[in-house]
């Protein structure tokens, strides 16, 4: 027996096809970007800036406070 007569004899439905491409719209239609891929870039650049932003303020910290305290360096203008 093939699958799709049992899933049918079980009262299932047929299965979904897992190459099915995705059936959101296209934000231009000349070009092959969708709605869904658009969001997602804004959610995944987002997320780079506060990175980016946090890994400054780190720097800047460590460089600032941390490193004359620990003595590695002296900043230049404490002399």
């Amino acid at each position: 027996m093939g699958e799709a007569r049992r899933r049918a004899s079980q009262g299932l439905p047929p299965r979904q096809d897992k190459t099915k491409k995705n059936n959101s719209p296209r934000v231009v239609p000349w070009l092959p970007i969708t709605v869904a891929q658009k969001e997602q870039f804004y959610a995944i650049t987002t997320r780079g800036a506060w990175i980016g932003i946090f890994s400054v303020l780190l720097l800047w910290i460590v460089v600032r406070f941390i490193g004359p305290a620990a003595g590695w360096w002296i900043p230049a203008d404490a002399r």
